[in-house]
This record gives C-alpha cells, structure tokens and sequence, in this order.
C-alpha cells in the first residue's frame, strides 16, 4: 500500500539507483518524432549506446569482481579417470595422483604404482636405482630418509612418504607428470626397522609395493663397507668421497684399500648382519613385495624384468653409468686373507669364501 513516493528501490542510492533505473522502462522516453531526421535518430541510438554501456559499467563496480564472480562461474566438474580396465586385484595399487605444485595435464589419468626399494648399505641398491630410473615411465627419488629429520618420528616419516607419492618430491630423477611408478630407496637402519608396525600399515593402505634388495654374500659387503668408511674419512678422489663411480680409473683408486679383518669377531659380525635382514624380511612380509639379491641381477640381467613385470611397467633395457669397483676375488681384496679363510672354513659361512659374484 503507499504511492509512488514510499515506494523503496533494491540496493539503496547511489550507482544502485542506476541500476535499477536501468531497467526500468520509463527512465528513458526514446520516442522520436514519426518525421524526424535520420541524422537525429543516430544522435539518439549513439547517445543511448553511450549511456547503456556507463550504466553497465557502474552496475558491475557495485557488484564488485567477486559478485560479477558468481553471476557469471560456470562450474566443470571434472570426469573421475576410467578405473574400469584394471583388474580388481590391482585395484587398491592403481594410483591418480594430484600433486600441489604442478599440473599433471594430459597424463592426469596415466595410472602410478607406489614402490619402496628396501635395502641395506653396500648391497648394490645405487646401481639398481640408477637401472630402474634408466626407464622413462618410473622415478625413484634416491635416499631420502638419509636426513635425520625426516626419520625422527611416524609423522615425519608419513610426511615425507605422502609427498613423494603424491608426485610433490623434486630430484634429479623425477618424471613428474607421465611417470608411471614412483618410489625411493629406504635403508634398514634409516627408521624402517623401528618404526616397521606403521610402516607396514602405511604400505597397506596406501598400496605401496615394496622391493628387497640384499646380498647373499656379506663378507664382500663386509669389505665393500670398510672401504667406503675408509674413502668417506680420506677423500681419495680429489678430495672428495664418492660411494658410487663412473669411470675405471676412479674404481681403480677406490679398489687400492685391502682392509685388514677382526677375525675373532668376524662370524659375530656376519651372524648379526644375516639376522638382522631376515628379522627385517620377517616383519614386512605382509606387504606386497618381491625380493631380489645383487649377485642374481649381476649374473643374470633377465631378474630385472622381473622387477619391472612386478612394477607393471613395460619390458625396456636398462642401462647405468655405474662401474663396480671391487671386481678382484676376495683373496686379493683383504689384507689377512689367509687369517679370515681359516676363521670361516668349515662354518655356516664358508661359501662366502669362493663366490664369484664380481664377475659382470
């Protein structure tokens, strides 16, 4: 009820005003005479042209972007990635990753598996990563628990873990958008021993595949291990200490040191180093996983299409610019040969003697 003068116009004064009047119908009487000149008749279309758009352009300023925003957001709901093709046993290993910092573009629904290359010092898991990483559609982001920070405790360890298989993890090996199997390599002693109750929950659940990599041959490791101990103090190579080479010349100097061995606590040392592992085995063995030892892959370069079989990438050959650097028979590598072949002749532990996995 109330005439013309109480009547009360939406969004208040000001520029609102105009709007309203925009659409009122009456603010502008545009009736030309029926004889008027065509000049005057564009005088008029040209004069509400200009009115039309400076109205406009007020209205959408009292709107402000954020209003302008939801008139005109049209919202796209992405398609989920077609999941239909993959077999209901590998279900919860098929991944679609969304990482943070990047797009994955084109290859947002290329499937990626989640892996872990399990292993201890010295047993060749430099070499094999390299060889893995030689495949164009898998990165494995190296030793990234060899940072005591990121291995303090479960959350730290569940942080660094979910922002490597989220595609978020930057090194050198990192395919990024199209890989298609992405992991890291985890030492033993690096918090995965300690902490193996969640980690294997986390594995579980998160479906990442886990590979083993040991050696059957611990006294080559041994030795392996006492020569790096020796580099890492002595820098041999231009002052620096190189745990993997790349030429000859480098693994020639490297090879030179022959440790001289404790042989009262030798098979001491060698027990400890086998039940550890096995203890190790024993509590992952629930995961998903395949087991692989470096004097295997050494004699036999087939083992590693196993590994990718088991990482559903395509067959490729794999290359790696690491020479090995302690290609001698172990009579020629230790100072006291003789003294460490008496200890171990006769024992558990007198196959490690004669093996001839240096050959390549």
């Amino acid at each position: 009820m109330g005439g013309a003068k109480g009547e009360e116009r939406p969004g208040g004064g000001g520029g609102d005003d105009w709007c309203y009047q925009f659409g009122n119908k009456n603010t502008f009487d545009l009736k030309a005479p029926k004889k008027s000149p065509l000049a005057l008749r564009m005088f008029v279309f040209a004069m509400t042209m200009l009115c039309g758009i400076s109205i406009c352009s007020m209205c959408m300023k009292q709107l402000g972007s954020d209003g302008w925003s939801r008139i005109v957001k049209i919202e796209v709901v992405e398609q989920p990635c077609n999941k239909s093709t993959v077999p209901p046993s590998e279900v919860q290993f098929v991944h679609y990753p969304q990482p943070i910092t990047y797009s994955r573009e084109e290859c947002k629904c290329n499937p990626v598996r989640f892996f872990a290359i399990i292993s201890s010092q010295r047993s060749g898991s430099g070499w094999f990563e390299t060889l893995l990483n030689s495949h164009t559609n898998v990165s494995s982001n190296g030793e990234i628990f060899s940072k005591k920070e990121r291995r303090s405790n479960i959350s730290s360890i569940v942080k660094t873990l979910d922002k490597v298989y989220n595609l978020d993890w930057n090194s050198s090996a990192s395919k990024n958008e199209c890989t298609a199997a992405v992991g890291f390599k985890w030492m033993l002693n690096q918090g995965l021993v300690e902490n193996h109750v969640d980690v294997v929950d986390y594995f579980n659940q998160r479906g990442v595949s886990a590979i083993f990599l040991f050696r059957r041959n611990l006294l080559r490791q041994l030795v392996s291990q006492l020569a790096n101990n020796h580099d890492r103090y002595l820098k041999q190579l231009n002052g620096t200490h190189k745990a993997h080479v790349h030429t000859k010349h480098e693994a020639r100097i490297l090879a030179r040191y022959k440790p001289r061995l404790n042989t009262t606590s030798l098979i001491w040392q060698l027990k400890q180093a086998d039940e550890y592992t096995r203890d190790a085995l024993e509590n992952l063995k629930s995961t998903r996983h395949i087991t692989v030892y470096y004097e295997d892959l050494i004699l036999n370069r087939t083992k590693l299409f196993d590994v990718l079989d088991f990482l559903k990438v395509p067959s490729r050959k794999l290359v790696s610019r690491h020479v090995k650097i302690h290609i001698k028979p172990l009579s020629e590598q230790i100072q006291n040969w003789d003294e460490v072949y008496s200890a171990l002749n006769g024992t558990q532990y007198e196959s490690f003697l004669n093996a001839a996995d240096y050959i390549i």
